[in-house]
């Protein structure tokens, strides 16, 4: 039917009909919606059996409709040529006062046949078992409290497990505070609502801070630890006593050679005792230290046996493993001049020699997407899930002999296609300075004529992006719809002076603006920039600071005196870290600090519009400057309820992010949604142009 009608058609007409055709579809091809990002399946820690035979992990995935995530456990033949078996439901993903999803591995039986693990179901949590071959699973616990953690003895007949204050108790105290009021002191979160304003493992709680910052806990989450025990032959339970309760096999510091060490890992080899021990090189401030790996022959020893070949002596080592019934460690690397690129070698300990295993252009590890750990490890291979920035999440088996890679899990295979056509690429350039730059760059891929807008963030861009640190800002859909887009790797080295760390951030984005538009590659007049946490700080520093963006937007509060007002609740504590982190005393004490250092003392310099788009446990913080720049049609505001400092209900994300297009759009170049939903917005816009 198709060839009948192009018959009729002159040979211009159809050549224009197929030019039409052919842009259409590339354009349509190369945009990665703000949807499938959101929509993306994670991976939990990957555990191999005690045989080496299987491996267990778990997976997540949002539901943007519900509002809420699917999480699925598996187990997977480790040779790959199977595909995997679900064997339980994983329940409402546990998360850290920060809003990322715990990894939760799971524990093997003995003999093989069981998985162990914690997961929220029916509104509690308790330890789970799964049968490996998918026949069933079932709760053990089913403790008035919630299970806080657990391990099985050593031939698997009994589980240990520990809670603090029941959930009942729980509840009654929130309740008891919201009859009699709520009595403000330290451990009060300010600024979001005082009772049942988190979400804490699914449920609407009441929280506190716990230890030096603004990390938040439940009520009674002081409780102390108490431990139990279950027979799992008969189901009897017993209370354990401190003297019986397990220990950690980690150690908070050795004395190695008479001098004490304190560790970034330590992990015991089962067969034999030996320990490897991972330790700091330097002292130097650095967000990736320089380290040092040895063994030593059991928790007693003075000295140990150190790794002297070039790839282990002063790199930047995140995780090492034991490879069972063998003399061999296994540790990872990242070499952050090639993005945070990472590589696994395998070192023996008899011989001294280290042998590199597989190398990736991003992440290559246990799941975790900004704490990576090892891989999943047997006695032949590895279990690793593996992610770069521009091919999402999948599970690998890694031969440890040869290197050989293959997929054994692609869950996200559909976006990975897609990702082909709008590939990512390392970029490496040098500020005036001299320093060296890295970042992930994502051009503009469908056809365009002369340079193009830009996008920028800044802090740590590993793994698969997506929307750069706390997943706000889409990059491949920015470059899909006409912007190219940059996240910028923070320097492993930091400035421990603020200005100097700011200025620094400032410089990196200066100078890839020169180098881009002295490709012709990108237009200078119109760059946007995003950040969180501290790409939030050095976002609206660059916006004060310079003339260099066009457009911002930023998800988390910077200093000023409103929070250091709320802060200072917490006592000195707070004013030490104020002090070593920003070099501020109080605002009468250090005033000429704070006028570089805060955007409240700076409002007039700042030109470019701002999009705020917040958690309600931060929002307040930012107010003495938000509100100004807000009544001078210079920022727009948005709070996000029942969210912490990294936002993770989907349909939040997923406002986020479209938000975050429409925005830059808009003032990058000049396009409006035609979506009546979203007039208002445009409205609000359209007034703030005006107002420039």
């Amino acid at each position: 039917m198709a060839l009948l009608w192009m018959k009729n058609l002159s040979k211009s007409a159809i050549a224009t009909v197929a030019l039409l055709w052919l842009l259409t579809s590339l354009c349509h091809a190369q945009v990665v919606s703000p949807r499938a990002l959101v929509e993306v399946v994670d991976f939990g820690e990957p555990v191999v059996s005690p045989d080496g035979r299987n491996v267990a992990f778990r997976v997540e995935q949002a539901s943007i409709e519900r509002n809420s995530y699917d999480t699925v456990w598996y187990v997977q033949p480790m040779d790959g040529k199977s595909p995997p078996r679900r064997v339980a439901d994983g329940g409402v993903p546990l998360r850290d006062s920060a809003g990322n999803s715990l990894p939760g591995p799971a524990t093997w039986s003995p003999d093989g046949a069981w998985i162990y693990y914690r997961a929220r179901l029916e509104g509690r949590v308790d330890v789970w078992r799964a049968a490996a071959d998918g026949s069933r699973s079932e709760p053990l616990t089913g403790d008035p409290a919630d299970v806080r953690s657990f391990s099985l003895n050593a031939d698997g007949t009994v589980l240990n497990y520990s809670v603090g204050a029941t959930r009942g108790d729980v509840v009654a105290a929130e309740q008891a505070e919201y009859e009699h009021g709520v009595r403000i002191d330290e451990s009060v979160p300010l600024g979001q609502g005082l009772v049942r304003s988190g979400l804490v493992d699914g449920r609407p709680a009441t929280q506190r801070f716990s230890g030096l910052w603004f990390q938040r806990v439940p009520l009674l989450a002081d409780a102390p630890d108490r431990w139990k025990a279950i027979d799992l032959a008969t189901r009897q339970r017993r209370d354990v006593s401190s003297a019986e309760a397990p220990r950690s096999s980690a150690m908070d510091a050795l004395d190695l050679a008479g001098r004490r060490v304190k560790p970034l890992k330590i992990v015991s080899d089962p067969g034999s005792g030996r320990i490897a021990l991972l330790e700091r090189a330097d002292d130097r401030p650095s967000l990736l230290p320089a380290a040092k790996l040895s063994v030593l022959a059991n928790a007693h020893a003075r000295r140990g046996i150190e790794c002297k070949a070039d790839a282990c002596d002063g790199k930047a080592i995140l995780s090492v493993a034991w490879r069972p019934r063998s003399d061999e460690v296994l540790f990872t690397v990242d070499e952050p001049e090639q993005g945070h690129a990472q590589s696994i070698f395998r070192w023996n300990v008899a011989d001294g020699s280290v042998r590199k295993v597989a190398s990736s252009r991003g992440h290559i590890a246990n799941g975790a997407r900004y704490a990576p750990g090892f891989c999943g490890v047997s006695s032949s291979a590895l279990a690793c899930v593996s992610a770069e920035a521009d091919r999402p999440p999948r599970l690998e088996r890694i031969d440890l002999e040869t290197g050989e890679r293959r997929v054994m899990f692609d869950p996200n295979a559909d976006l990975a296609q897609t990702m082909v056509r709008a590939p990512a690429r390392l970029l490496r350039w040098t500020d005036p300075s001299g320093r060296q730059w890295t970042g992930w760059y994502y051009p503009v891929q469908s056809p365009h004529t002369g340079p193009v807008p830009l996008f920028v963030t800044y802090y740590t861009c590993q793994g698969f992006l997506r929307g750069g640190l706390g997943d706000e800002w889409p990059l491949a859909s920015f470059a899909g719809l006409g912007i190219a887009a940059l996240c910028i790797n923070q320097p492993a080295a930091y400035e421990a002076d603020a200005v100097k760390r700011y200025d620094q951030g400032m410089a990196a984005v200066s100078s890839v603006i020169d180098l881009l538009a002295s490709r012709g590659e990108i237009d200078r007049g119109k760059v946007g920039m995003g950040g969180l946490s501290f790409g939030s700080e050095v976002a609206l520093w660059t916006a004060t600071k310079s003339r260099l963006l066009a457009a911002v937007s930023i998800s988390s509060p910077v200093i000023s005196p409103l929070y250091d007002l709320l802060g200072s609740l917490k006592g000195d504590a707070f004013a030490a870290e104020l002090k070593a982190t920003w070099q501020l005393g109080s605002v009468e004490d250090t005033p000429a600090r704070w006028r570089i250092i805060s955007p409240t003392f700076n409002l007039d310099a700042i030109s470019a519009p701002i999009l705020f788009q917040v958690p309600e446990q931060e929002y307040i913080h930012a107010l003495d400057y938000a509100i100004p720049l807000m009544r001078g049609h210079r920022l727009d505001l948005y709070v996000f309820p029942n969210e912490p400092h990294v936002k993770f209900q989907p349909m939040h994300k997923l406002a986020v992010y479209e938000r975050n297009v429409d925005w830059f759009r808009f003032w990058l170049q000049g396009v409006e949604d035609k979506d009546h939903a979203k007039a208002g917005q445009y409205s609000n816009w359209r007034r703030m142009r005006a107002g420039r």
